[in-house]
């Protein structure tokens, strides 16, 4: 309040804001969008058309849109008090929001006089016997028909490595000959690997394997309160480097693509930025998706890691060794809470409709736990202090920094991420000195933007390369010189891998009888 005090045009603009922004408000509930808005799906069904429900709904807008103004940008407001006050707005007005409630959602208000008031009781009675089931620890109804191994990450290989880490997968050839050199995946640790190997519609591994690409994955320990000491160099030397020497030592002189995703895509931008630092150069090219290595504008979620919440992490994380990925959950529903919380509680409860179990929830639910000592490290040392970018983060004692990475790059970026903002993303091309960048914007969020097999329905993305010596363009600089497709981004990935690949095939390297069949021990492990 005392800022905006002192603002006196911002105050003139909110006094003035609804004459002036009504007409802008209703064009974006209805989706006749100027460039760069989107229409609100909360409002998209005909029925919202109709009066009075037009008239709360673009009430409701003009009300957003005007807090929004006033919680933001306001001249001399410290960033993460402006976090904060906008963040705890937002909440209040998603809960608020006109479709929550009976009267003021029109389908919910016909379904409700149509059931006689059914749907409410039904819809109860499912809120009860959920709320049941997460206080007994068991899975919502449907996940039980999702198993890993059985209809999950079912994609044929071995796992042909194990240390205390990971166990490494690699996959069994679907085709007569191969690209000679070999993908390496690094998923996050923060989540199953088989994120990346689904159904088999869906599985990214499964797919490239299709393709005539030898396929590797890290599938990481889910640690326990004995693996508290476990650090960041643990995870580049027992997970990133053991799966470099190890598919290196099987296929000699081969340049190997390394790809991370989410926190692994950190680790494989530390992992590359180390190797060229000791001169290492047994990587052709980095794949990076939904990954971050500048940490300035790692968005919404900055709210909930600031040096009180680390400390706060560190001391709760102490007693038992480890974070549990359960209690995370609840931060990234509040990060997207139209979607999350309150569109479920209508959908489900409200509307007795409840969605059906599908393979990305089912994976959704098989949490992972972070050991105290890597997870203290990334939050400080990366999140908070942002050392990597600012050539202050150590490798085993050697300080490294993104600016010796020379590799192609391919970065995915998601246009609803909040966990791995695209802007955030976009900071590669300021990091790194590649002689070039492929940047993509792809259709979705931080999960289903990347599960976004070729056929699906809706799926688009933007692309755009940036060569070595070409000025800089901001984000929306980018986004003006990129070109829209439709379809699937994993076949610019395809053409892109096989662009920087030898052009003549070979036979495909002999899959070991290794230590035990894919998925492996480590992803059962509860």
């Amino acid at each position: 309040m005392s800022q905006l005090a002192q603002s006196p045009g911002r105050l003139v603009e909110l006094a003035t804001y609804p004459a002036v922004h009504f007409q802008h408000c209703a064009d974006k509930i209805y989706g006749n969008n100027r460039p760069g808005d989107e229409a609100d799906p909360r409002f998209q069904a005909e029925s919202w058309q109709q009066f009075p429900w037009h008239a709360w709904a673009e009430n409701f807008c003009l009300a957003e849109n005007w807090w929004r103004r006033a919680t933001t940008e306001v001249p001399g407001l410290p960033e993460h008090v402006e976090r904060t006050i906008s963040f705890i707005a937002r909440q209040m007005l998603d809960a608020l929001s006109p479709s929550n409630f009976i009267a003021t959602n029109p389908e919910l208000f016909h379904e409700t006089i149509r059931t006689g008031g059914k749907n409410i009781l039904h819809g109860a009675q499912s809120a009860i016997t959920d709320a049941q089931r997460t206080i007994s620890g068991k899975q919502a109804p449907g996940l039980e028909n999702f198993i890993v191994g059985k209809n999950l990450a079912i994609t044929p290989g071995r796992v042909v490595f194990r240390n205390h880490l990971i166990e490494l997968i690699q996959y069994a050839p679907q085709t007569e000959s191969v690209y000679k050199q070999p993908i390496l995946m690094l998923p996050a640790w923060i989540m199953k690997y088989y994120i990346l190997d689904l159904s088999p519609n869906n599985s990214m591994v499964n797919w490239l394997v299709q393709q005539g690409h030898t396929v590797f994955i890290a599938s990481w320990r889910n640690p326990d309160a004995a693996d508290r000491n476990l650090g960041m160099d643990d995870y580049y030397r027992l997970g990133a480097m053991a799966a470099i020497d190890f598919i290196s030592d099987q296929l000699p002189k081969v340049k190997i693509h390394l790809m991370g995703y989410c926190l692994g895509g950190t680790l494989a931008t530390i992992t590359a930025a180390a190797m060229a630092n000791k001169g290492d150069h047994r990587l052709q090219s980095l794949t990076l998706l939904a990954s971050q290595a500048d940490f300035t504008e790692a968005g919404e979620l900055m709210l909930f890691i600031t040096e009180s919440e680390v400390a706060y992490l560190k001391n709760m994380m102490w007693d038992k060794g480890y974070l549990d990925g359960k209690q995370m959950a609840g931060t990234f529903q509040m990060l997207h809470s139209n979607e999350l919380i309150w569109s479920r509680m209508i959908h489900d409860y409200m509307m007795d409709k409840r969605r059906g179990a599908i393979d990305l929830l089912a994976w959704n639910t098989d949490a992972t736990r972070m050991p105290y000592k890597m997870h203290s490290e990334y939050l400080e040392k990366l999140f908070l202090h942002n050392d990597f970018v600012q050539g202050r983060f150590t490798v085993e004692g050697n300080q490294i920094a993104p600016d010796d990475i020379k590799l192609p790059i391919f970065a995915v970026s998601t246009e609803e991420d909040h966990v791995a903002p695209w802007r955030s993303v976009h900071k590669i091309h300021l990091i790194t000195p590649c002689e070039d960048i492929t940047f993509v914007l792809t259709s979705g969020g931080h999960n289903a933007g990347i599960v976004s097999e070729p056929g699906h329905p809706g799926r688009s993305y933007h692309i755009h390369t940036t060569t070595h010596g070409q000025p800089y363009r901001s984000p929306e600089g980018w986004l003006d010189s990129a070109q829209k497709q439709e379809g699937s981004w994993w076949l610019a990935w395809h053409d892109w891998l096989s662009q920087r690949s030898d052009k003549k095939k070979t036979e495909p390297p002999v899959l070991s009888e290794g230590l035990c069949a894919a998925p492996g021990t480590y992803v059962l492990q509860k």
